[in-house]
């Protein structure tokens, strides 16, 4: 065995493997985790200097920001193709967004839920989860569904920035705001800078460069990861494009929960996965349409909607995640990849 090991023609495969596949794939994760950051930060501080309200950054720049990795991604895949990561993508992010963030960020500190993102945020979550789940039976995500996405988005948006702005809540899209000023402490929003905005524009072009160059090594680090080693596509999209795709709110919520923003952790996975399924599904839809893949349909849309509707319970009884739930929520995302994974 180790003369076929050594073989020329195995160290062909190798390189071959390491060129097409894992370069790809792990430039492609890298690109899209500093992309996202850069361009988020990028943005925000040109919305400072121009004048711009926190509110309105934390609802629009940050939001959008922090989900350009999946965007970008998603819709790459289904241009080429590859509805299995496209529509993968959205589903395994928010899975792994709930069971896999949410727990981890429980368990080294204890999330506490404010009561304006239970109410109005969390069961919008859960309604936009059964909304695509139920679709997916039925039809295919043709344009028709991602004008509605795209439409519920843009009115979820105005009703949020009305209700927080009258009442200065803390709800999911304060959150992703608040988020990003965890990891990065020098951003003080509404407070305007000296600077020009030339320097902060051209982090925001850079962010979005490396954004769409890493979306694009990803895919296709993906497609052929897929096809050489017979994985399904729908498995990658569900596991390592997912959870690469949703590092930015790994991070923003791991740092707050470790300073003890619990409920910006809490509020940040909540507003990512509306923007998830509304706007990136939606986009998906409008810009190429097609069938969200069966085995999806018939099993990971549903998980996706009891992991939904678990988080709600746990964050309803107490207005907290205690660190036995996010165990819980951990030991189900570790379950999960082990029962879908070839």
């Amino acid at each position: 065995m180790g003369r076929y090991a050594n073989s020329p023609d195995s160290n062909d495969r190798g390189v071959a493997q390491l060129t097409e596949i894992w370069l790809p794939l792990t430039a492609g994760l890298v690109m899209l985790i500093f992309g996202g950051e850069l361009l988020v930060r990028g943005a925000v501080r040109v919305a400072e200097r121009l004048g711009v309200s926190p509110l309105v950054i934390g609802l629009t720049l940050v939001g959008f920001g922090t989900s350009t990795p999946e965007l970008v991604t998603s819709v790459q895949a289904a241009l080429i193709g590859s509805p299995g990561i496209a529509f993968g993508n959205i589903v395994g992010s928010n899975i792994a967004n709930i069971l896999l963030i949410v727990g981890l960020s429980s368990i080294l500190f204890p999330i506490a839920v404010a009561a304006s993102a239970l109410r109005r945020d969390a069961v919008v979550m859960l309604g936009v989860a059964v909304a695509f789940a139920g679709l997916g039976f039925v039809v295919p995500m043709g344009r028709a569904i991602g004008v509605v996405f795209v439409v519920g988005l843009v009115a979820y948006i105005y009703l949020a920035f009305r209700q927080e702005k009258a009442a200065a809540g803390h709800g999911a899209v304060f959150a992703k705001e608040a988020a990003l000023e965890g990891v990065d402490p020098g951003l003080k929003p509404g407070v305007p800078a000296a600077n020009g905005i030339v320097g902060p524009l051209l982090i925001a072009l850079a962010g979005l460069v490396l954004v769409v160059g890493g979306g694009k090594f990803l895919v296709d680090g993906a497609v052929t990861l897929a096809q050489s080693f017979g994985i399904p596509e729908t498995v990658i999209g569900l596991t390592i494009v997912a959870v690469g795709t949703s590092m930015p709110e790994l991070v923003t919520s791991v740092v707050a929960a470790v300073k003890r923003q619990s409920d910006v952790a809490f509020g940040n996975i909540v507003g990512s996965n509306i923007y998830n399924i509304l706007g990136i599904g939606g986009a998906t839809a409008l810009i190429s349409p097609s069938a969200v893949p069966a085995e999806i349909v018939l099993f990971d849309n549903l998980l996706m909607v009891g992991a939904t509707l678990l988080l709600v319970v746990f964050a309803a009884t107490g207005l907290r995640i205690a660190r036995w739930e996010g165990g819980v929520l951990l030991a189900a995302y570790v379950a999960y990849v082990l029962m879908i994974w070839p």
